[in-house]
């Protein structure tokens, strides 16, 4: 079902409104900070409500917000793991992870690998982290985007990702990090002020609590499945999505480079906590809408045509164009935080590094330089793979996502968590498992030897995940570390380093364990009346 017949002037109006504001407000950003030399980190100046918003508004995708109504109209609130696992591996990243890195004072990831190990282990992470961002973030979101973008408006694909690439770059380039900070917590909360106003007009059509406890199944409700469960057997779900979590939340260079740009570590460790509560709420603007779309349409032809029906369907006239705005909204937000980080970890990671006498001012214009091309380069890769069968792109994607975790999981827990860990085995991880990792990833994707050969593939990540840490501690046992490596202060031993007390961050995560346990135990009650 296609959106772009559903328009009506005043909605064009809405998308025209939004394009001018969020472009506006990138510039004013990049004017007011025109004289700062950091466009990589905003000179670590931001506060906890912008670094929340920002994480938010870079993991929230419009092929996310769109496939969400699709599994729950189809299979109810257990896809809702990917939002409800979450704070667990947010709450490791806020209170472990980030008082290191925010200690080290480093902007990248390579950049702290070779201060906990060596240059060989940063120049493989460089590579990887380059590679991911220009896949992953840039090429796969470009080409999602540009394809449901020539939906919404009726407009020609490469036209679709020009305009979307130029509204990310443009503000992008001149206003590094601060611009896409700042623009992308506007962005987020146009995200769920709009969601949620789509949630509450589908719980009043639906007959509010009433019309879902008599029409919705009890076992649509489940979070956690049976093991036998084909789909989401609960073991593959939770070991699977800790393994992706550790990689997506505490080392991933395009969302830690939000927290990286904190002002204190106190308040990036609040950025992070803002952040996992709002994917607490998150699920009831995505997922719950979903399966109310089942009880007043419950004949469609494809569960993925769920939202664009809920859109066309439910909203007056105005409101159609404010999810279309939304809906770019997300894939700018995505767009100008892979720009920033890929340009980001080119510049110190690679130019910086072999030309030490740069100074600030030179390496922002690199930086700038590297955005522009990263910007171009993306589009042509979305371009060149618009002939191939779109589901082997998705398919492609996902399986890059899963397979590449279980490696920089591994080598990142077992650094930071054992003072033993050494470069020598750092390294090995990193390159031999990353190798096996992707040739697993392939053998899986085409299945060879056979279908009924590989288990659930996050029961894969999961084993080559507890392979590669115990290669790494192992090979940790068997060689000595190298002088270039930087022996970490344990967690307690950062903690008396800091000025100010954490106790009410831990406090914080405290009620939100709470809060996810009545969740889970809620969940699993209803769902089995």
């Amino acid at each position: 079902m296609e959106i772009y017949t559903k328009l009506k002037t005043a909605d064009f109006v809405v998308i025209g409104v939004y394009l001018f504001a969020v472009v506006a407000l990138g510039f004013w950003v990049s004017y007011r900070r025109r004289g700062s030399e950091d466009l990589f980190l905003g000179d670590r100046s931001f506060g906890w409500f912008n670094v929340g918003l920002s994480i938010f508004g870079t993991n929230v995708s419009p092929s996310m917000m769109i496939s969400t109504a699709a599994i729950s109209y189809s299979l109810g609130m257990v896809g809702a793991y990917c939002d409800w696992l979450a704070w667990g591996l947010m709450m490791l990243s806020a209170m472990v992870f980030v008082p290191h890195y925010l200690n080290t004072r480093i902007t990248t990831m390579p950049e702290f690998i070779r201060r906990r190990f060596d240059e060989r282990c940063r120049t493989v992470l460089t590579i990887l982290s380059i590679l991911s961002v220009l896949i992953l973030w840039l090429g796969g979101t470009l080409y999602a985007g540009g394809v449901l973008l020539s939906q919404l408006l009726n407009w020609p694909f490469w036209l679709s990702c020009t305009v979307l690439m130029v509204i990310a770059t443009s503000f992008t380039v001149a206003g590094g990090l601060a611009a896409v900070i700042i623009t992308d917590t506007f962005q987020s909360i146009l995200m769920i002020l709009s969601s949620t106003l789509l949630a509450v007009i589908m719980f009043v059509k639906v007959g509010g609590f009433q019309g879902l406890v008599d029409n919705v199944p009890a076992a649509d409700w489940q979070l956690f499945r049976p093991i036998a469960d084909k789909e989401f057997p609960w073991p593959a779900v939770v070991m699977g999505y800790c393994v992706a979590g550790i990689w997506f939340w505490c080392t991933d260079q395009t969302i830690v480079q939000r927290v990286l740009g904190a002002r204190s570590i106190p308040q990036g460790q609040m950025g992070v906590f803002f952040a996992a509560a709002i994917k607490v709420f998150s699920p009831l603007i995505f997922f719950v809408p979903g399966i109310m779309c089942k009880v007043l349409h419950p004949d469609l032809a494809s569960p993925d045509d769920a939202y664009a029906t809920m859109v066309t369907t439910h909203l007056p006239v105005g409101f159609v164009g404010l999810i279309v705005a939304v809906l770019i909204a997300a894939l700018v937000s995505t767009i100008d935080s892979g720009l920033n980080s890929l340009s980001t970890v080119f510049t110190i990671d690679l130019y910086a590094r072999f030309n030490k006498e740069a100074s600030a001012h030179k390496r922002k214009q690199v930086g700038r330089i590297v955005t522009l091309v990263a910007a171009f380069g993306a589009v042509l890769f979305a371009l060149s793979i618009r002939s191939l069968p779109s589901e082997n792109m998705f398919v492609l994607l996902g399986t890059i996502i899963s397979y590449i975790a279980p490696t920089m999981s591994a080598v990142f827990i077992v650094g930071v968590l054992w003072k033993r860990a050494n470069s020598t085995a750092a390294f090995h991880t990193l390159v031999w498992g990353s190798l096996a990792s992707m040739i697993t990833g392939v053998a899986h994707l085409k299945e060879w030897p056979s279908k009924e050969f590989w288990p659930h593939f996050m029961y894969v990540s999961s084993i080559i995940f507890g392979v590669l840490v115990v290669m790494m501690v192992v090979l940790s046992l068997l060689t000595r570390k190298s002088d270039e490596e930087e022996e970490l202060p344990s967690i307690a031993e950062g903690y008396r380093k800091l000025k100010v007390s954490v106790k009410p961050v831990w406090a914080a995560w405290g009620v939100l364990a709470l809060v996810m346990t009545f969740i889970y135990v809620f969940f699993q009650v209803i769902s089995r009346k």
